[in-house]
C-alpha cells in the first residue's frame, strides 16, 4: 500500500525542495501559495498521466502473455494428442501381431495344440 503512493510523495518533496531551500532573511514572495498550489496540480497531473500510462502498459503486456501462454497450451495439447495417437497405434500395431502368431501357432499344430494338454 504504501509503495503504491511512494512515487506521488518523492515527487512532491522535489517540488516542494526548493522551497524549502529559501534563505531565512528572504522574504517570502506574495504568489508563494499560487505558485505551491500551481506546482502540486502540475505534479498530480504528472502522476495521474504517468500512472494510467503504467497500467495500460501492464495490461498490454498481460494480454501478451495471455496469448503466448494460450498458444503454447495449443501446441503442448495438439503434441500430446499426436503422440497418444502414435502410441496407440503402435499398441493397436502390437496387439495385431501377437494375434497373428498365436493364430498362427494354432494353425500350425497338427492337433490343435495338444502340446498344453497333459501326456498320459
Amino acid at each position: 500500500m504504501l509503495t503504491k503512493y511512494l512515487p506521488v510523495f518523492i515527487a512532491v518533496c522535489l517540488a516542494a525542495g526548493p522551497l524549502t531551500a529559501q534563505a531565512e532573511d528572504d522574504p517570502p514572495s506574495s504568489d508563494v501559495a499560487a505558485t505551491v498550489s500551481a506546482d502540486a496540480k502540475a505534479v498530480a497531473a504528472a502522476v495521474k498521466r504517468d500512472a494510467k500510462v503504467v497500467a495500460k502498459t501492464a495490461k498490454d503486456g498481460a494480454h501478451q502473455v495471455a496469448a503466448s501462454a494460450k498458444e503454447i497450451a495449443h501446441g503442448v495439447a495438439a503434441a500430446s494428442k499426436q503422440g497418444a495417437q502414435e502410441v496407440a497405434a503402435a499398441a493397436k500395431r502390437g496387439a495385431d501381431k501377437t494375434k497373428a502368431v498365436v493364430k498362427s501357432d494354432t494353425k500350425d499344430k497338427p492337433d490343435g495344440g495338444s502340446e498344453n494338454k497333459p501326456r498320459r
